[in-house]
């Protein structure tokens, strides 16, 4: 594991994907390993994005709404735009853009590649759902 500071990031954004029909349980084990990865806390996290292919996820509105998080959902070409650190032709073909959760934690942080600091921490849940979490410093 990489080394990691012991001061908690500050203030961060997250960017969230998943399967289709991921149980809210995997989303938020999969958001509170990638926090636990950077020393964060839900209590840092200041801003939520996703795809819009994924506005009706209810696990994922189950998951803000326990946290009181506003999710923002950019459409893939937007998503498309961003450069990323790990792009994947798996999830361009099926949603258009090479990258859902980095490319969307940089957009809500207003941030390039550099401020990621949880690149593509994917979790397979019991019920064999992915979710994926990508965690970016808000930039100043």
């Amino acid at each position: 594991m990489s080394s990691v500071s012991a001061s908690p990031p500050g203030p961060v954004a997250l960017g969230l994907g998943c399967d289709r029909g991921t149980p809210a349980a995997t989303i938020a084990q999969a958001i509170a390993e990638a926090l636990a990865a950077c020393g964060a806390s839900p209590a840092d996290v200041v801003a939520v994005a996703s795809i819009d292919l994924k506005a009706d996820e209810p696990g994922l509105a189950d998951v803000a709404g326990q946290h009181g998080w506003s999710i923002r959902f950019h459409p893939a070409a937007e998503l498309a735009a961003v450069e990323v650190p790990n792009p994947s032709e798996i999830v361009r073909r099926h949603t258009g853009t090479p990258s859902v959760s980095e490319a969307a934690a940089l957009l809500a942080a207003g941030a390039g590649p550099s401020h990621l600091i949880v690149e593509k921490y994917k979790l397979r849940g019991p019920d064999g759902r992915n979710a994926t979490v990508s965690i970016a410093r808000i930039a100043a």
